[in-house]
């Protein structure tokens, strides 16, 4: 049998059919737009699944079930995204919506919860029970499995590790407060604090880029500039700093990294391992997690949310 996994974004719906085995056998993405609305996107969705069992060569009978990760909150119970910001959503029964159109059981979750699952199910955390995953991207994302479940929080409003506040007054956040983990160590926090370096140090190679990206910054270390290498150095500090926080909290097995920045690897893993070996509470040894780069990349989202 089958299972429907879609990964629920802003601006893409991606829709999967996933085997036993956890393997996407046929997978198909499409425009959200968001714009529209909420009957609108819910209708684009049910138009993709139909999309993929014909593409797949199956029909609804062939699926035990659809699963759905969306941005924002989610009520795992009642099957409602209870606020989405990158959707403008708010109380949406989708497991229903998409149930009276298929008639399959629908199981709704965060995105970056489904994302953490399918690492724990069939990427490089499976064998592992208790996997925190961390995405650097807009913003920071985060998905937290215990016992070998998703942990959402009560009403499902848990799980938001980049809200952990680093700084009581400090950066802006998007979220509304000051000084949260996001605004010092979210890809877009990386390129804010180059930009402050390049303005105060006319000498940088920052300044002779057309535009100033994460990825960039990174390149402008790799030719020896002294203050992109500085940028760097900090961002890995704040970036460890929440993942030291992580573990003294939940002490889990693995801590996963994903998103944009992770495609530095060990450049920034090491200094991160470093840093954490030296805050955490528990200094011994065995309890340090292991510190990876997530495994699945873009197929994290459908074969998580698949397997709700």
């Amino acid at each position: 049998m089958y299972r429907i996994g879609v990964d629920l974004g802003g601006t893409n719906i991606a829709v999967g059919l996933v085997n036993d085995s956890y393997e996407i056998v046929a997978q198909i993405s499409v425009p959200t737009n968001a714009l529209q609305a909420v009957e609108g996107v819910v209708a684009g969705i049910g138009n993709a699944i139909e999309s993929v069992l014909e593409k797949g060569g199956l029909t609804g009978s062939d699926c035990i079930a659809i699963g759905v990760g969306a941005p924002g909150i989610c009520d795992t119970e009642l099957g409602i995204v209870s606020r989405s910001y990158s959707l403008s959503w708010n109380n949406v029964p989708l497991a229903a919506m998409l149930e009276e159109r298929f008639h399959l059981p629908v199981h709704i979750n965060n995105d970056a919860n489904c994302a953490a699952l399918a690492e724990v199910k069939a990427g490089i955390a499976k064998g592992y029970k208790n996997v925190v995953l961390v995405t650097l991207g807009t913003g920071i994302g985060s998905g937290i499995v215990i016992n070998g479940s998703i942990y959402s929080g009560y009403l499902g409003s848990g799980a938001e590790m980049g809200h952990m506040l680093l700084d009581y007054g400090g950066e802006q956040c998007s979220c509304g407060r000051k000084g949260c983990w996001d605004a010092y160590a979210s890809s877009t926090a990386l390129v804010v604090q180059a930009k402050k370096a390049a303005f105060s140090r006319p000498e940088s190679k920052l300044n002779t880029l057309s535009q100033i990206t994460g990825q960039s910054v990174f390149e402008a270390a790799d030719q020896g500039d002294v203050t992109a290498m500085a940028v760097i150095n900090k961002y890995c500090e704040y970036l460890a700093l929440g993942v030291s926080n992580i573990i003294n909290v939940l002490a889990p097995e693995m801590i996963l990294i994903g998103g944009g920045v992770s495609h530095q690897g060990e450049r920034i893993l090491e200094p991160v391992r470093k840093y954490a070996r030296e805050n955490c509470f528990d200094k011994r040894e065995e309890a340090m997690p292991f510190i990876k780069i997530a495994s699945m990349g873009t197929e994290a989202g459908i074969i998580g949310a698949a397997v709700l």
